[in-house]
């Protein structure tokens, strides 16, 4: 992220860096156990009862799963964070309720804030006790006033003070927190509270401000149990409350000392929770659309023609495909980037809001797609569940409108900028040091003009030279995969240079910066698509010789560096301020020198949408790389309809060809072709088909239950003398 305000990121150095694996131990784990808990799964029951089984819960407990990231000394798994993210995403393609269970204690779960602050005696009592699922753990930081904002905590209030009997220091809280995953279930909650020291008893160890708070199920004036139902979804979700709970100092996460550290506890482990569990899911959702749905669209006919052919069902599976391609390479550099023990704040927020409102895009193409049978719910229902569930995501961990139009920008140009962080530190030295800061707040300053002029010129130039290579360019040219990689991104380094001129030029609006929203969200959007575009690239790198991935990597990048170009446009349009003018002018002429001849990018053509749905609805090498962490349910384990779908379709597609053989030819099949057309209309007439209910709650199967409605009818019935148009004869 400071490479893109910086204006000169290098997929090279990506490459270099970050290389995403999984160790045999975390492969056999998916292979095994995390199979094993999607076969004992039915997404469908577990969402009409709202609760896992207790063989479930057991087995989540017995195996690790919620302590996955808590290192081997301490019972834990020890995983890394890619492995967490391949393991999450596996599970949202079997149920998305088991996906959001497993990632709390894996990410936003006290136990890496306990693993990195917590006290011995903290580590020792909790840590084990967490590993192996005898205490489930949930946070509590969202509360009715301040939502996820760690900065306000409005209504999680505590004051240090001696308990009136013993005299032992700690702090006396109440809390009012709401949105709660894992709450109704959890044995331990990490609470948020807004500390305060009116009196002074801390001494000077520890300090006011945020503060995490470790309570258990029981203590003495806490409340926890009552659920939220979010949306049809299933996972625990519910209240912590407290009015007035006395919290002995050995309570604070990290004892006394770490009194007014939430903040710094929050910001370094927050990146797990935003940027990798909750992507992981629309990771999964891509995986399955992908799957599942390519496969139904060649299964499914229409007018004796697979809907796979229609203009419309292609144009949805070439988006879902891209995006799934862009969810996961950005999934892959996130997890890489954790996983070097980074925290990249902007890039884990960059993650949480572009990648979710991609997933929900992804599942909103795999439902027009696949239609009635994505609508009826049941068993065979692979998609209605996610659907449901990735509103969810979006709005969770702070909502995405609000991290696209505030978060994203604002902390970009503080934390990011190469120069603005220095000159902050300069602002908020003590006046003792007045004269070195001047110093250093000038040299800031000369250094951010300097940043700015360098990547105006640094504009113009790429923007000229790029527009050039992109109007020579064939469309066919991405077949060669160096000369994909080169041309895109020399691309991407024009667009980051575009967007580093317009974040040099945000600072001409001052403090009013933080109330132009429409501006923010813009740049979010330029920024999501840099990024995740030397994502995709990075993962076309790695992944190179995968037939097919050429197309599919060149309709990406056409998108992302379309949304980026169209982002930073509008932006040029609209700069707010009182030297709004003169930015937008200063921004047009760094950005498009030459008006319309330097904005060169568009969406895919037709050509490009069809071969990319094309490879993604036959038998193929980039069907096989989606598929690659999908649960498939194995031999005699019974009907499973993203399994049935995905072995029919190679089935499908070859009777097609039969036929199609047959009809050109004008001829009758031979007794080989004919029995595969027959098999393979079966297997159409066995998928297409939706679940139906005798009934659809507890109520209407109760004996002698009549339904409303036709109480209704039975009654007015009675008062006539005709009640049926034709005798039986």
């Amino acid at each position: 992220d400071r490479d893109i305000f910086g204006g000169s990121p290098s997929l090279q150095h990506l490459i270099d860096t970050y290389t995403p694996a999984l160790s045999d131990e975390e492969q056999s784990f998916l292979d095994v156990q995390v199979h094993h808990l999607c076969s004992i799964l039915s997404d469908h029951d577990v969402a009409t009862d709202k609760d896992f089984s207790r063989e479930a819960w057991d087995y989540m407990r017995d195996e690790r799963f919620f302590g996955m990231k808590i290192p081997r000394e301490w019972g834990g798994l020890g995983f890394s964070t890619h492995a967490v993210s391949t393991i999450l995403a596996k599970l949202a393609t079997q149920c998305f309720d088991a996906n959001a269970t497993v990632a709390v204690p894996n990410s936003l779960g006290p136990g890496e804030l306990l693993v990195r602050y917590g006290t011995p005696d903290q580590k020792e009592y909790f840590l084990p006790r967490l590993a192996d699922g005898t205490l489930i753990p949930c946070f509590g930081l969202t509360g009715p006033h301040s939502g996820s904002d760690a900065t306000s905590l409005i209504g999680s209030d505590c004051v240090v003070s001696r308990h009136p009997d013993t005299g032992e220091l700690g702090v006396v809280a109440s809390f009012r927190k709401r949105y709660i995953t894992l709450a109704p279930v959890a044995g331990v909650v990490g609470l948020g509270l807004n500390l305060r020291d009116p009196e002074g008893l801390l001494g000077g160890e520890g300090e006011e401000g945020f503060t995490v708070a470790l309570l258990e199920r029981g203590h003495e004036g806490l409340r926890m149990g009552p659920r939220h139902i979010p949306l049809s979804a299933a996972f625990m979700n519910g209240t912590v409350e407290g009015d007035d709970v006395w919290i002995p100092m050995d309570s604070i996460l990290g004892g006394q000392g770490r009194c007014g550290f939430g903040w710094n506890m929050f910001v370094e482990c927050l990146a797990e929770g935003r940027g990798v569990s909750l992507p992981a899911g629309s990771i999964g959702a891509a995986r399955s659309v992908v799957a599942g749905v390519g496969a139904y669209s060649r299964v499914r006919k229409q007018f004796r023609v697979p809907i796979a052919e229609f203009g419309g069902i292609q144009e949805a599976m070439a988006k879902a495909g891209s995006d799934g391609l862009i969810t996961i390479a950005g999934g892959d550099v996130m997890n890489a980037i954790v996983d070097n023990h980074e925290a990249p704040m902007v890039i884990s927020s960059v993650m949480k809001q572009n990648c979710t409102e991609r997933g929900r895009r992804i599942v909103e193409c795999g439902m027009d797609v696949a239609a009635g049978s994505a609508i009826c719910r049941g068993e065979r229902n692979y998609i209605g569940n996610a659907y449901m569930s990735l509103p969810i995501a979006i709005t969770v961990e702070g909502a995405n409108i609000m991290t696209r139009s505030f978060q994203i920008i604002g902390q970009g140009l503080t934390r990011c900028h190469p120069h603005m962080s220095d000159l902050l530190r300069a602002l908020q030295r003590p006046p003792s040091e007045e004269k070195e800061a001047t110093a250093v707040f000038v040299r800031q300053f000369y250094k951010i003009v300097g940043h700015g002029v360098s990547n105006f010129f640094g504009s113009v130039g790429r923007g000229v030279t790029s527009s050039v290579s992109s109007a020579a360019r064939s469309k066919t040219a991405y077949k060669n995969g160096d000369d994909l990689l080169a041309y895109h991104e020399k691309q991407l380094l024009r667009l980051s240079n575009n967007f580093a001129l317009t974040a040099d030029l945000c600072f001409t609006l001052g403090g009013r910066l933080k109330f132009e929203e429409l501006l923010m969200g813009r740049l979010a959007d330029a920024l999501g698509a840099i990024y995740l575009g030397y994502a995709t690239l990075h993962h076309y790198h790695r992944r190179r010789g995968v037939d097919g991935l050429e197309a599919l990597t060149e309709h990406a990048m056409l998108r992302l560096e379309t949304e980026a170009q169209d982002a930073l446009y509008a932006a040029s349009e609209n700069f707010p301020g009182p030297l709004g003018p003169l930015a937008s002018a200063v921004m047009k002429v760094g950005c498009f020198p030459l008006g319309g001849l330097t904005r060169p990018y568009s969406p895919p053509g037709d050509d490009l949408t069809k071969e990319v749905s094309r490879l993604l609805t036959t038998p193929s090498e980039i069907r096989d790389m989606f598929e690659e962490n999908i649960y498939r349910a194995g031999e005699g384990a019974g009907p499973h309809q993203m399994t049935d779908l995905i072995d029919a379709l190679p089935v499908c597609v070859e009777a097609d060809r039969a036929a199609s053989s047959v009809r050109r030819e004008k001829r009758e099949p031979t007794a080989q072709e004919a029995d595969l057309i027959a098999r393979a209309d079966a297997l159409r007439d066995a998928l297409i088909q939706v679940d139906v209910f005798e009934h659809a709650t507890a109520a209407e199967a109760a004996p002698g239950y009549v339904r409303p409605a036709l109480q209704g009818t039975e009654d007015r019935f009675a008062a006539l003398e005709r009640t049926v148009f034709r005798e039986a004869a």
